[in-house]
């Protein structure tokens, strides 16, 4: 039997996501913003939700186009509310529109937000060492740190403890439990890079 961590739970949904994706280091722009959009969508929500619709958001979100999405007016807000396919919430789609706009304006200053977001950390993933999921934090000081940046550059939805579910999914954090396999595996990866 694969040992992995607790919170996927027995759905296979959770679980091929947790095998493939949740801490994977991304360096692709538009995987990074799907993510980032996905996080802000899923406050108050499940994780599990969010991973029933993603499809829906990739079609929605015309597969994260960040040029298309941050000129989004009236009309493809619009087409957004009546999307069944998606969390249809005001504020979460308006920030999605929002955050394109900063997006860019990150994309120009530091070449790529890959560069912005990796400078954080120097580049390389913070490896934790949980031997079980309670000792995972909700967030911590890098995503303090981190989402008091991009608020101040314009940011929404980016509070510290979205940022750091944000930050666990695209691979800066390895919050795989220890007993996991998938720990490991991630250790030897970057180790690599």
């Amino acid at each position: 039997m694969t040992n992995r961590c607790a919170w996927p739970a027995g759905n296979q949904l959770m679980i091929d996501y947790h095998d493939h994706d949740w801490g994977v280091p991304l360096h692709d722009d538009t995987r990074i913003f799907e993510y980032m959009v996905l996080d802000a969508f899923q406050a108050g929500l499940s994780w599990l939700t969010i991973l029933r619709k993603r499809e829906n958001f990739r079609k929605a979100f015309e597969n994260y186009n960040i040029k298309k999405i941050a000129s989004y007016g009236e009309t493809d807000f619009n087409r957004l509310m009546n999307d069944a396919g998606i969390i249809r919430n005001r504020a979460k789609i308006n920030s999605a529109i929002e955050n394109a706009k900063q997006y860019l304006k990150v994309q120009q200053e530091f070449g790529s937000f890959d560069v912005y977001i990796w400078h954080f950390i120097d580049g390389k993933t913070v490896i934790n060492g949980w031997q079980s999921m309670k000792e995972i934090p909700a967030k911590s000081e890098l995503s303090d740190r981190i989402s008091k940046d991009l608020l101040k550059r314009g940011f929404k939805f980016v509070g510290s403890t979205i940022i750091y579910a944000f930050l666990q999914a695209m691979g800066i954090v390895n919050d795989h439990t220890t007993d996991c396999f998938r720990y490991d595996e991630l250790v030897k990866m970057v180790k690599k890079q």
